[in-house]
């Protein structure tokens, strides 16, 4: 894509992305699962103005974490992951239908129109070295276990699943979307 600058900043970086811009407008933001940790309502409202006519936002999101899952490997690494770290796994991260109905109200609220959600489903069979990625990915920097102990940590979650089915994930990935006027 020759027409495409890819710029990766968090809410905090919207005054660095407005200057990197200039007097260019953007067509597009794509905001990830990390919404979650951000104050999505002031980054909606401080992006629209560096949109230009027709242009949006899109909020993807890939659904239920692999410990959420309906199935027994799922039970098992959220069973183990919760003796680990010690807390009930229960929260979605930002992609509950709740989370998903609070973000469009705000990109409403921000002025945004077309407000819709586009949704594709499909499953996926995961070897072991992307389901203890997608494990890593999601767990906070100051939790995951220090470099040295990953392997042992992976070993463990290893050692917790079940042997005799393949590692199945359901995925429902949402794409909420808001355009100018």
């Amino acid at each position: 894509m020759t027409n495409a600058t890819w710029v990766v900043g968090g809410d905090t970086d919207v005054p660095a992305i407005g200057k990197l811009a200039g007097s260019r407008s953007l067509a597009m933001t794509v905001i990830g699962q990390a919404l979650h940790w951000m104050r999505h309502e002031d980054l909606f409202r401080d992006l629209k103005p560096l949109l230009r006519p027709q242009g949006g936002i899109a909020v993807v999101a890939n659904g239920t974490p692999l410990w959420l899952q309906d199935s027994s490997w799922s039970r098992a690494l959220r069973t183990c992951l919760e003796r680990h770290f010690g807390t009930e796994l229960s929260a979605m991260c930002g992609t509950s239908p709740q989370d998903r109905r609070v973000y469009a109200q705000a990109l409403d609220d921000a002025g945004f129109h077309d407000v819709r959600e586009i949704v594709i489903e499909y499953s996926d069979e995961l070897d072991f070295d992307q389901l203890i990625g997608g494990v890593y990915s999601a767990i906070p920097e100051d939790e995951l276990p220090a470099a040295q102990d990953r392997a042992a940590f992976a070993e463990h979650i290893r050692q917790s699943l079940p042997t005799d089915q393949p590692f199945t994930e359901q995925v429902r990935v949402c794409a909420l979307i808001g355009l100018t006027r």
